[in-house]
């Protein structure tokens, strides 16, 4: 009776370890099939992290004013984050999207980024377009510890752990510009025409001061349109009386449809005025109309018909995702690098915990071969990028007239 009871115990207890090593089996095929460390080794503080994915967050405004600006931006944020999962994702992990609408409204930016760092634990965070909602959107990055990958030429005078900035600043984009234009154009005498916010009011204050100070030149009018406005009349007819050398611009968002027919039609065109507009890519120029803006420039690090072998790949792929007419523009192009860039920076940090990323992106050896061209984050988390003066043609594509030499970052110049 014992020998029984004994061998039907060790049958259990055979049949015990065989599941058990199947188990384990599948657990270690499981970790294999992911690719990558386990998570408690590359997420230690909560994030949405498992062994097989890592959820991130797209914030942009899908509907209001903005929309017009921000579609390229998310849909290339998009593009980015499926070639990186076809490539295995980052840390043997797909990437997941969580996408929140900003909708052109900066309390809700800063709502829905609460949501995603707090409800959703994304990893990162990429979004935002206006220099107001980054600035709604700052706070709660700062509190939570988040990451943010911020793609839209600004301002400067800003620098955060919690922002990673692929666009360029102002010393970059604006005093490059204005450099360009006073030489090429002699250009002596400018009215500056903005939205009413942050970003216009920040980067005329900078341009009037460069300007005067700089380029020993005049700025004979200065004007700002609430956002979203659509009527221009007045400022038309002042810059009619002024005869500036150059109307210098950052109009944004669907009010520039409005802003560039209404000049056309009075007679104000590239054939006679010198335009120089710091917010206008290929994604506006769809709503705008080439036929609008014929003649007229604009001071970007990137346009859709940069001649290169990379960005040809670039828009190969771009329109075969979203569509043959779909525009690209430089906050579009700058926006795909984010997902690139972060993924360097966590591979090379072995973790997606926000303060060993951001060490790893302060290192100042990651560079990536963008459409644009090579470009280098540098430890103030801005990009040491080149600037470009393209020429808009009656198609909405711009002919590039200017490259620059590499500028490297400086978001807070002296005497500004």
């Amino acid at each position: 009776m014992k020998q029984k009871q004994f061998a039907i115990e060790s049958k259990t207890s055979r049949r015990m370890l065989t599941a058990l090593s199947a188990a384990m089996l599948l657990a270690l095929a499981g970790s294999a099939s992911a690719g990558g460390p386990p998570t408690a080794k590359v997420d230690a503080t909560g994030l949405a992290v498992t062994d097989t994915d890592v959820t991130v967050g797209i914030l942009h405004s899908s509907t209001g004013t903005m929309a017009i600006s921000e579609t390229g931006a998310q849909e290339a944020e998009k593009l980015a984050i499926s070639q990186i999962n076809a490539m295995g994702g980052v840390l043997g992990r797909k990437i997941k999207i969580v996408q929140e609408d900003g909708a052109s409204d900066w309390p809700t930016f800063a709502e829905k980024a609460k949501k995603l760092l707090e409800e959703n634990h994304v990893a990162a965070i990429f979004g935002c377009w206006t220099s107001a909602s980054r600035k709604a959107v700052l706070p709660v990055l700062e509190r939570d510890n988040g990451l943010l990958y911020y793609p839209t030429f600004y301002e400067g005078l800003e620098q955060s752990k919690n922002v990673v900035y692929t666009g360029q600043e102002a010393t970059q984009q604006v005093f490059a510009g204005l450099d360009w234009v006073a030489k090429t154009k002699h250009a002596k005498t400018f009215y500056l025409i903005g939205s009413d916010y942050i970003w216009p009011r920040t980067t005329m204050k900078l341009a009037r001061e460069y300007i005067t100070r700089v380029l020993h030149g005049t700025v004979v009018g200065e004007e700002y349109a609430a956002l979203g406005s659509t009527d221009f009349g007045s400022t038309i007819n002042k810059i009619r009386l002024k005869h500036p050398d150059v109307i210098y611009a950052a109009v944004v968002g669907g009010s520039n449809v409005s802003w560039f027919k209404q000049l056309k039609a009075a007679g104000i065109t590239g054939k006679s005025q010198t335009l120089l507009t710091l917010s206008v890519t290929e994604d506006e120029a769809k709503g705008i109309g080439g036929e609008n803006l014929v003649g007229f420039y604009s001071a970007m690090k990137y346009f859709e018909s940069l001649n290169t072998p990379e960005n040809q790949k670039f828009v190969k792929d771009f329109h075969a995702m979203w569509g043959p007419t779909a525009p690209i523009g430089d906050v579009t192009q700058a926006a795909y690098e984010g997902p690139w860039l972060w993924k360097m920076a966590v591979e090379k940090a072995g973790s997606f915990d926000t303060d060993k990323v951001v060490k790893a992106e302060e290192s100042g050896t990651i560079s990536f071969d963008a459409p644009e061209g090579m470009i280098y984050l540098e430890p103030n988390h801005h990009l040491k990028t080149r600037l470009r003066i393209g020429e808009w043609r009656p198609d909405g594509q711009a002919d590039i007239v200017y490259t620059s030499p590499y500028i490297m970052p400086n978001p807070f110049p002296k005497g500004y």
